[in-house]
C-alpha cells in the first residue's frame, strides 16, 4: 500500500538543538504546518545560498510595528535582498521609529474611545501616539523642501523613499539602511498611507508629482536582469500582486515562499496559494515554492534564523 511513498518522520526535540536543526526535522516530517514551515526554511536558505538568485521581499500588514523591523533591516544590511515591495504603512512606521517615536504593547481589549481621547492609535494590541504623525508631517515637508524643484516635479515613490532614507540618522531603520545599501523600496500604494495624505496637503504648494511608472520601471529592471528570482511574500494585497506580476515577464519566479493567514475560498489574491500562480506564469512549473498558513510575525523570524544559520555554516556572510 505504501510502495513509493515517503513515511512521515516524527519530530524529535532535544535539549540544545538549534532552530535550523528543528526546522530541518520539521521539513523531514513533511506534513501539515510543520512540514510547510520546514520546507520554507529550506527554500529560503536555498535562495540565499544561490549566487545567481535575486531575492525580493513583499510585505503587507503591521509587520514593522509588529516587531519585524530588525529582521527585515538585517536582511538588507547583509545584502540578501534585491528590493522590497511594501505598503505605505510599513514605510511610515519605520520612519516614526527613526524619528525617535516607539510602538507600545497594548491590548486587544482596549477602550478605544478612551484611546482616542488620549490621542493613541491602536493596531491590534499595538499602540502608537498620534503626535508622532504630526512630527512626521513636519519632517516630510522639510525633506521635500530640500529637494530641487525639478526633482519634485517628477519623483517616483522609490526615489522619494530613498531620499527620505538618506536624511535619517538611525542605523536600525529599514528605510535608511536600504538607501545606504541602494536597495529600492517600492511602494505602489504609498498614497494610501498617512504619509501619502500628508504629502497631498502640500503637494500643490511644493510642486510634488509622484510617478508610479518610475517604481514599476525600477522593479522590472531588477527582475528582468536577474539570473534567477526568489520571492518572499509576507501577507498579500497590492505588494504581493505588484511583485508577482513582474515575474510574468520572465515566465515566473524560480523560488517562492508565501506566509499568509488569508484563505483561498473567496478568490482573493491574499489567500491564493502559490500553486495558482503557475497558471498566471508568476511561478515557473517545477519551481521550488511553498505556502505557509501562519502569522508572519511567528513564521518569518524562524525561517530567517534557520537560513542565516545555514549561511554561516556554508561560510557566507550571515552576521
Amino acid at each position: 500500500m505504501a510502495r513509493g511513498l515517503r513515511p512521515v518522520q516524527h519530530i524529535v526535540v532535544e535539549p540544545g538543538m538549534s532552530i535550523s536543526e528543528l526546522l530541518a526535522r520539521m521539513d523531514a516530517c513533511g506534513v501539515l504546518g510543520a512540514g510547510r514551515l520546514g520546507r520554507a526554511a529550506r527554500i529560503l536558505a536555498k535562495m540565499f545560498l544561490d549566487p545567481g538568485c535575486s531575492t525580493f521581499l513583499s510585505m503587507a500588514g503591521a509587520l514593522v510595528p509588529g516587531g519585524m523591523r530588525q529582521v527585515v533591516r538585517g536582511l538588507v544590511e547583509r545584502g540578501l535582498l534585491k528590493a522590497i515591495v511594501t505598503t505605505g504603512a510599513n514605510v511610515v512606521h519605520d520612519l516614526l521609529e527613526a524619528l525617535g517615536f516607539r510602538h507600545y504593547v497594548g491590548t486587544f481589549r482596549a477602550d478605544d474611545a478612551r484611546l482616542r481621547e488620549e490621542r493613541i492609535g491602536r493596531i491590534g494590541d499595538i499602540y502608537v501616539e498620534m503626535g508622532a504623525y504630526v512630527a512626521l508631517e513636519k519632517w516630510l515637508r522639510k525633506a521635500l523642501e530640500e529637494l530641487p524643484a525639478e526633482a519634485r516635479a517628477r519623483l517616483s515613490g522609490a526615489k522619494l523613499i530613498r531620499e527620505l532614507g538618506l536624511r535619517l540618522n538611525d542605523p536600525n531603520s529599514i528605510v535608511a539602511t536600504a538607501a545606504r545599501k541602494e536597495v529600492p523600496i517600492i511602494c505602489p500604494g504609498f498614497i494610501d498611507s498617512v504619509a501619502g495624505f500628508q504629502l497631498w496637503t502640500f503637494s500643490d504648494e511644493l510642486g510634488l508629482r509622484l510617478d508610479p511608472l518610475g517604481d514599476l520601471s525600477e522593479l522590472m529592471t531588477l527582475v528582468l536582469d536577474a539570473e534567477r528570482v526568489g520571492l518572499i511574500i509576507l501577507g498579500g494585497g497590492m505588494p504581493k500582486h505588484f511583485l508577482m506580476f513582474t515575474t510574468t515577464f520572465r515566465d515566473g519566479a524560480d523560488y517562492a515562499i508565501q506566509i499568509t493567514m488569508d484563505r483561498p475560498e473567496p478568490g482573493g489574491l491574499s489567500g491564493a496559494p502559490l500553486e495558482e500562480a503557475i497558471s498566471w506564469s508568476k511561478i515557473r512549473p517545477g519551481g521550488d515554492f511553498v505556502t505557509v498558513v501562519c502569522d508572519a510575525t511567528i513564521a518569518f523570524p524562524l525561517i530567517v534564523a534557520a537560513a542565516l544559520e545555514q549561511l554561516s555554516k556554508q561560510g557566507r556572510k550571515a552576521d
